[in-house]
Parts: structure tokens; C-alpha cells; sequence
């Protein structure tokens, strides 16, 4: 890519897993950046870019058409090298001399860290969350959350026709190794009889217990949410079922990052536009060191501090929720 003119303007990267509805996010902080004044400067594959100075101006025809694109136009990396401070401080050089003002970060939870690295080095930065696993603090959703609920609950329910046809249990794997958000809210949508997360133990015996209640109740299947971070895996899971008098065949799926994919849904594309006009919006206030977030129905900035290194809980309601509903 070109080198970006120095002069007045914000950037914009994308970090990371990508998540439908980070373009609807660049889009909106070139065309906000734009109304305020500001060129833009896009860099491309997250950090690394950074470093390696791969930038270009962005123009509002440059992100014409990409709201309803799944992914990153701006492509993304997860990038090791960036947490060395030799290469933080070549980012931060490059940033000086492209000309770039103030910085928008867009990403899970590493992307948001490396945001608050480069505001201790006195780059003005603010971070937008974006991560299918909704593992981020400080926010009720992440952009790419409901999209990815969406790929979920079609997958399932097409599981659960065929489930029903053959009278078995299927096990289903989503994405969360360490949050367990996805699963959680896909059992409870999808009507699934137990949901195992990497939050809460649960035992071999439990699993068996609640497909062969679902047996007894006369259930044509059974449906398992894993989390892909869960203590038991869908592997083990699938032996321990086979293996036991449950009433049921079993058979097993792994999404895998299909729940990465697809047309961000209206939800996602005016969550992302909101997040990315408010980032875009702070820099020109003069804030930084902050990230933008959805309370209620509100968009708040929270400080980096107050979100880097936190562990998302997952909600006890939902939690008990899944029980109950799958009788």
C-alpha cells in the first residue's frame, strides 16, 4: 500500500479474530473522521502493519459497499512481535510520521491491550471491541456477537431436524475458550438440555443424567452446547455417551469458523457504526486511552485500565435459565 501524506488524520486498524461488522466500524470512522475534518489513515493487517508501516488514505468511496461484508476489508493479524517495545516504538514512529493524530483500534481483547501499550507511550488511541466471543469488559456486546449467535442457532436448528429424524444426541461445539458467552446464549435460544463452559465444572455423570432425562421425557433428540474451552471435551463427551445406555445414538459437531463468517446482521451493523462514529468523536474531543462501549442503550467510554486484564463473568440468570427451559 501507498504511504499515507502526513497531515491531520485518524487511523484505523482492525486486530485479531475478525468479526462480521468490522466493516460497517471502519466505514463509520472514515466517514465521521471525514465530517469532522480529518483524513484518514487505514493500515492493514492489524499491528503488524503498524510496524511495518503498511498505511493508505482512506476515502468515503473507499469504503463504499463494505457495511454488509463479513471480515475486514483492512485484513487483520494477530500480531507477537508488537508486545516487544522495540517494535511498539516503531509503530509510534511511523504514526508520527504518516501524520496521524489519534488512532482507532478495532478488536478482542489482545487488540484492546495493545491499544492501551501504545496510549502509555502517548499516542492518542481509542479502542472499539469487536470478538464473536463477547469476552470483552466494559461493554454489553462486542460487535460480531450477534452475528455469530445468528450462524449458531441456524446451524442448530438444522442439527436438531436431523437429530429428531434419527432419535439422537448431538454435541455441538462453538467457539469460546475462555468465555463461554457463545454457548451459553445459543442454549438457551436454541433450546439445547445442558451447556458446558469453561466457567463452570461440569461432570460426565451430569451429561449423562441430562440426556437420559430428555430420553425419559420423551424427547426425539437431545442437544449438547460445548463451549470449545469447556473442562470436558465433545470428543470425550461423544465416547461417554456411546458408552452408556442413554436411550440415544450420539454423533457430534464442530461449527468452527463458520461462526466467524457471513453478513453482519442490522444489530451488528448499527452496533459497529455506532462504536466507530463515538471513537471517532472522542479523538476529536481530545480523549484517548479509553474504550467505547454499549451500556443499556447507551455508548460509554470506558478507561483501558478498567477493562484490560478483566474476566468477563457469565451471567448466573442464563446459567439457570438453560436448565429450566430444557424440560
Amino acid at each position: 500500500m501507498a504511504s499515507a501524506r502526513p497531515g491531520s488524520s485518524i487511523g484505523v486498524l482492525t486486530s485479531g479474530g475478525d468479526a462480521p461488522g468490522m466493516n460497517a466500524a471502519i466505514r463509520a470512522v472514515v466517514r465521521v473522521a471525514l465530517h469532522h475534518g480529518r483524513s484518514v489513515v487505514g493500515i492493514a493487517n492489524g499491528y503488524d502493519g503498524l510496524i511495518d508501516g503498511n498505511f493508505r488514505t482512506l476515502g468515503a468511496r473507499d469504503v463504499g459497499s463494505i457495511l454488509q461484508r463479513g471480515g475486514t476489508f483492512l485484513q487483520t493479524r494477530r500480531s507477537a512481535r508488537f508486545f516487544e517495545a522495540r517494535y511498539q516504538a516503531e509503530a509510534r514512529q511511523h504514526l508520527a510520521e504518516a501524520g496521524v493524530e489519534g488512532l482507532v483500534v478495532i478488536g478482542g481483547e489482545g487488540s484492546i491491550a495493545g491499544a492501551q501499550a501504545l496510549a502509555q507511550l502517548g499516542v492518542k488511541v481509542v479502542a472499539v471491541p469487536a470478538s464473536i466471543d463477547n469476552d470483552v469488559a466494559g461493554t454489553d456486546y462486542a460487535i460480531g456477537v450477534d452475528t455469530a449467535l445468528n450462524t449458531i442457532l441456524d446451524a442448530v436448528d438444522k442439527l436438531r431436524d436431523t437429530a429428531s429424524s434419527h432419535n439422537r444426541a448431538f454435541l455441538i461445539e462453538t467457539m469460546g475458550r475462555g468465555c463461554g458467552y457463545l454457548a451459553l446464549i445459543a442454549g438457551i435460544v436454541c433450546g439445547a438440555e445442558l451447556v458446558l463452559v469453561p466457567e463452570v465444572e461440569t461432570r460426565v455423570e451430569e451429561v449423562l443424567a441430562a440426556v437420559r432425562d430428555a430420553h425419559r421425557r420423551g424427547k426425539a433428540s437431545a442437544i449438547i452446547i460445548v463451549a470449545e474451552g469447556a473442562r470436558l471435551g465433545i470428543g470425550e463427551l461423544l465416547k461417554a455417551i456411546e458408552d452408556a445406555d442413554v436411550g440415544y445414538t450420539a454423533r457430534a459437531s464442530r461449527l468452527g469458523h463458520i461462526q466467524r463468517g457471513g453478513s453482519p446482521t442490522a444489530f451488528d451493523r448499527l452496533l459497529a457504526s455506532r462504536l466507530g462514529a463515538r471513537a471517532v468523536e472522542l479523538l476529536v474531543e481530545g480523549r484517548s486511552g479509553v474504550m467505547v462501549g454499549i451500556d443499556g442503550r447507551s455508548i460509554k467510554p470506558r478507561a483501558l485500565e478498567e477493562v484490560v486484564g478483566r474476566q468477563r463473568e457469565p451471567d448466573p440468570e442464563f446459567v439457570g435459565m438453560v436448565k429450566i427451559l430444557a424440560r
